[in-house]
């Protein structure tokens, strides 16, 4: 029986990736969506069609504790569990600093820190049972040593996501590997979208590799973190050897 895994905000270029990538491993796959429908139920027919493996799509708030015991119950019923939870759900709001409100911060750490801890705290539970499962963060150098005045909010939410990460990877132990990926600038449709060219030259130019990294180089870092039985408690960079921004 193939292993189930569960990605959060999977219709977007580095959840979409991560399917892929593992569908193609022949995992059977839970496309997690909030807004992106139309995206998301096209990634399940192309998996289904491509990899012949089981694909289940559910939408839910991952802040909301009820709407994810509901998603759980759904994937429960219809899968069988979650073996390992992909947690990808995040939103950006950038703005200027001064522009910011506490309402707008609040939102931000709901879904990318509150957001994880509700999908976590529920697939242990399966987890637990069969003594085996693997969670990872997917976080951000944005929470270890690049900031940016303009989205502080999501600065602070991945680095407090990497904090989660260690307590849960405690919280969890033996059965249960829990590890973070801090993904740099990765040239996704979304990450490039707003910004002008002399920034996104700059920003390249701190990058050792002088390039942006693709998602599906983060995709092959989740593959490898899974089948990596003794990596826990671990955060690691795939940013090209980015310099840092302050």
């Amino acid at each position: 029986m193939n292993k189930v895994v569960l990605v959060t905000g999977a219709s977007g270029g580095i959840g979409s990736a991560i399917c892929e990538r593992l569908a193609r491993e022949n995992y059977d796959i839970v496309i997690h969506y909030f807004s992106s429908e139309e995206k998301a139920f096209s990634l399940a027919e192309k998996l289904k069609e491509k990899y012949s493996v089981s694909c289940l799509t559910v939408k839910a708030d991952v802040s909301k504790e009820e709407e994810v015991e509901a998603m759980f119950d759904t994937i429960d019923e219809q899968m069988g569990g979650v073996d390992i939870l992909i947690n990808n759900a995040a939103i950006d709001l950038p703005d200027m600093f001064h522009l910011k409100t506490a309402e707008q911060f609040r939102r931000v750490l709901d879904v990318n820190v509150v957001g994880a801890y509700n999908c976590a705290k529920r697939a242990y539970e399966h987890m637990k049972e069969n003594e085996y499962g693997r969670i990872i963060n997917i976080a951000s150098t944005n929470g270890i040593n690049t900031y940016y005045p303009m989205c502080f909010d999501y600065d602070a939410s991945k680095a407090a996501l990497i904090s989660l990460t260690h307590d849960l990877a405690v919280q969890f132990s033996p059965y249960v590997n829990v590890n973070a990926i801090a993904p740099g600038f990765i040239g996704t449709e979304k990450e490039l979208d707003g910004y002008d060219e002399q920034f996104l030259k700059q920003e390249c130019e701190k990058i050792l590799k002088k390039r942006y990294g693709r998602p599906e180089e983060v995709a092959d870092l989740v593959k490898f973190l899974i089948e990596a039985d003794y990596i826990n408690n671990s955060v690691i960079r795939i940013d090209g050897g980015q310099t840092g921004s302050v």
